[in-house]
């Protein structure tokens, strides 16, 4: 007989196409036995005269190397003649989805089934020449098996099997000497098949290949810490405790079951640019695969375990998802809950939760970044380094130990903590107990931008220039007295006049500021500019080619700063005068990490002023 279409081109599709990984076919062929028991199972209900004396499901998988044939058997519903050559004589003629529609007919309540498109059983095709299905059908006394070699045609005929169920048997291409290694089948049970409800045995074994028990189904009263953890071990393959342990099932329009974990140790994988995720997803407890675009945030990229679900539509080949509500739905629900948790976490367990923050902080910030309807609950979880201490802070904290006049978040980025430590642009900050927050991890130079202000007070760099501080928290008696001590305003403008035009547009502008204690001069990004840090993350990923000029700030109480002033406003020393303006641009640069743009002249021109000054 001839297949009932363009079979030639159909299957081409099927073996080369369709599935990425040849070994899907087993997991294909375990998935319509496992159907085949389930149809028996709900019509023994009505009519338990079919299972007779055989009540027990089950699955076996066996191979003849000599022969080199590999046979999958289930004892299920079976098919006759006739539903031989339309099941499978018909390219993506799905037996299953017609007994879905029929027992819906009969109003006979939920019907939990696995394949719906009636193309998987054609990948055996990717390994097998020739492929046999022997069938005997429950309740009847005739068997038939189908033959085809998967290039336009088959032959029905009767078949001596007395067992009822379907036994479908692979002649082995040339190359596919793998399929016929148990240790390879039980690998790929494992990993496929491993939580299907019904027990796969291997050859004459009395045990089980798979758990047959989906753990993630049963109620959490009936697993143990030890079972969580032994599961955690074989869906992460990790050694260590979990840090956390998420399992809850959802019940409303989208039904699934989760069993999420987060990892005692950072996954070596964790920062890989394509940001995969570690979650499994199972359909009515099979695996379908475990990268599912668009199933978890890439933020939560970290998560362990499965997704269950019972009603997610997938594509054929079950490997692509469809992006359909869904999905989106079940991610929705996912994140909120995950969220949920860990600000829970967070509060009942500060110690837990920082080694958490440790591990896991900076994925959380792109979350920050990127996801503006989770933003609430993602800054909750948001802790930083500052300026108050060791440790790390959560925004709320920061906000509740702000300065009475105090409206915003002050925050600087950075490569190392310590190093913004130190840096001069805090050193006003500091004199007045402003608390700053110090940003270290790539993904801060974005998302303070990108959220712009936490309960009203909005997000500040501290390296933006034009900050009035003494309008937040004045100094106190003793450094007001040393403020004091500062150049004249003639004199300030003699010096800024000179500077500017030592340095021509190197520098946008100099002004004096109040954010210097310490220090003669800081670099400062003019409004609207991008900030320092980020202009030179950007830079060294040739986002920008041409840095913008900055604002240089002066401190006019600096005694440095003082004598320059005084001798701008005097007679001679122009030439020394542009020499140490150079030097202290020079200084101001590389007190931001930027490189000298030319080392020889800061040499020529630091020993000319040494040697002036001895």
């Amino acid at each position: 007989m001839a297949f009932k279409a363009e079979v030639s081109r159909l299957l081409d599709i099927v073996v080369h196409s369709l599935y990425s990984e040849k070994e899907i076919f087993l997991r294909e062929l375990i998935s319509n036995a496992s159907d085949a028991c389930d149809k028996l199972r709900y019509r023994a209900l009505t009519e338990p005269e079919l299972t007779g004396d055989d009540p027990d499901f089950r699955i076996k998988i066996s191979v003849d190397p000599k022969a080199r044939t590999l046979t999958v058997e289930d004892n299920g519903i079976g098919m006759d003649r006739e539903e031989l050559i339309e099941n499978l004589g018909t390219i993506a003629q799905s037996g299953t989805a017609s007994f879905i529609k029929s027992m819906e007919a009969a109003q006979k309540g939920d019907v939990t089934q696995i394949g719906q498109f009636g193309v998987g059983f054609y990948a055996a095709f990717m390994v097998a020449q020739m492929v046999e299905v022997s069938s005997r059908k429950a309740g009847a006394q005739d068997a038939w098996s189908w033959h085809s070699d998967g290039k336009g045609a088959f032959s029905v005929e009767e078949d001596p099997r007395t067992e009822r169920g379907t036994a479908i048997t692979l002649y082995l291409k040339q190359g596919e000497d793998s399929f016929l290694q148990e240790t390879k089948l039980r690998e790929i049970i494992k990993h496929y098949s491993d939580h299907i409800a019904l027990p796969i045995f291997f050859g004459e074994g009395e045990e089980p290949v798979n758990r047959a028990s989906a753990l993630w189904l049963r109620a959490k009263s009936e697993i143990n810490p030890d079972q969580y953890k032994e599961f955690y071990h074989h869906v992460a393959h990790a050694f260590e405790e979990p840090a956390m342990t998420l399992h809850w099932k959802a019940e409303g329009k989208i039904d699934y079951t989760a069993l999420l974990f987060v990892p005692g140790m950072k996954p070596y994988d964790l920062f890989d640019p394509k940001r995969r995720h570690g979650v499994k997803l199972y359909v009515k407890r099979v695996f379908i695969t475990d990268e599912a675009e668009g199933l978890i945030p890439p933020y939560l990229r970290f998560l362990r375990g499965v997704i269950d679900s019972e009603d997610l539509p997938l594509n054929v080949s079950r490997e692509m998802l469809q992006h359909n509500p869904v999905l989106a739905k079940i991610r929705q629900g996912v994140t909120h809950r995950v969220l949920s948790d860990l600000v829970k976490h967070s509060t009942k367990d500060p110690d837990a939760y920082a080694a958490f923050w440790e591990n896991f902080g900076a994925v959380i910030k792109e979350g920050v970044y990127e996801d503006t309807e989770n933003r609430e609950p993602l800054l909750k979880l948001l802790r930083c380094a500052s300026t108050r201490g060791e440790g790390v802070t959560s925004l709320a904290d920061y906000v509740s130990r702000m300065k009475d006049e105090q409206k915003d978040i002050y925050y600087m980025n950075g490569d190392d903590r310590d190093a913004l430590s130190r840096s001069p642009h805090l050193e006003g900050y500091k004199a007045r107990g402003i608390e700053v927050l110090l940003l270290t991890d790539s993904v801060d130079d974005f998302w303070p931008g990108a959220v712009g202000a936490y309960e009203g007070k909005t997000f500040v760099s501290v390296t933006r220039a034009g900050q009035d501080l003494d309008k937040v928290a004045p100094l106190d008696k003793k450094d007001k007295e040393k403020k004091t001590e500062k150049a004249s305003k003639d004199e300030i403008g003699a010096l800024i006049a000179a500077m500017k035009l030592a340095l021509g547009d190197k520098v946008k502008d100099v002004r004096t500021t109040d954010r210097l204690t310490d220090s003669p001069v800081c670099l400062a990004a003019a409004e609207g500019d991008i900030d320092i840090h980020l202009e030179r993350f950007l830079k060294q990923h040739n986002q920008i080619r041409t840095p913008s000029a900055r604002i240089l700030e002066i401190n006019p109480t600096h005694p440095l700063v003082r004598k320059m002033a005084a001798q701008a406003k005097g007679e001679g020393g122009k030439a020394q005068l542009d020499d140490i303006a150079w030097l202290l641009f020079d200084q101001a640069r590389l007190l931001d990490g930027e490189p000298l743009s030319d080392p020889a002249g800061f040499s020529r021109k630091l020993a000319d002023v040494l040697t002036k000054a001895i």
